[in-house]
């Protein structure tokens, strides 16, 4: 599938943005968490990357060295280069990384030194507890999200498959997730998955 050819207004860029500045004060469990967010703004609502694009962005920052979050940098990026320029790409990376970056880190910031003062309080410790199921669905909601991309979910089992050996093999050894990744692109090298 194409690259679609979209227009920006500045209004467009503002509400980006905005949309990430309210996706960071929800990645509790990351940036990674909210993707399933990102996906219904980006790509069903607005139309600005494709399936493809938002899929792509994940795997190449997920497999690259450095912080996961880089997979927003290069959706922004995205919509830039689907604007028309290498100028539009920049300011979308800009207004991305901003938006994701600045409430989460200034919350975190401030959070982190009250909950290591307070950290013996049973509110405190119920709070953390509680946020657990709630990571939990949100990193589940992501892997639908990326799972489900091609619209075949009859014929996608070796995927989802894979999937959820990878899970246990996460959950249950030590393994290093870069080969858990390696082992995944080798079945992809080989159109297994």
């Amino acid at each position: 599938m194409s690259a679609p050819q979209i227009v920006l207004s500045w209004s467009d860029w503002f509400s980006l943005f905005g949309h990430y500045l309210m996706l960071s004060l929800m990645s509790v469990g990351g940036a990674i968490s909210t993707t399933s967010e990102m996906h219904r703004y980006l790509v069903e609502q607005h139309h600005w990357l494709t399936q493809a694009q938002f899929n792509n962005a994940i795997a190449l920052a997920q497999a690259a060295p450095g912080p996961n979050v880089l997979f927003v940098a290069l959706m922004g990026w995205q919509v830039g280069m689907n604007a028309g320029s290498t100028g539009a790409a920049f300011l979308g990376v800009t207004v991305t990384m901003l938006g994701i970056l600045i409430p989460s880190t200034v919350l975190t910031y401030f959070a982190a030194q009250w909950g290591h003062r307070n950290r013996d309080l049973r509110a405190v410790r119920a709070f953390k507890q509680g946020m657990a199921p709630v990571v939990i669905a949100l990193l589940l909601s992501t892997s639908w999200i990326l799972g489900s991309a091609s619209q075949h979910l009859a014929t996608d089992w070796p995927l989802w498959l894979l999937t959820v050996a990878s899970g246990l093999v996460i959950w249950r050894t030590k393994l290093h997730l870069l080969w858990i990744l390696a082992g995944g692109a080798m079945l992809g090298w080989l159109q297994l998955v």
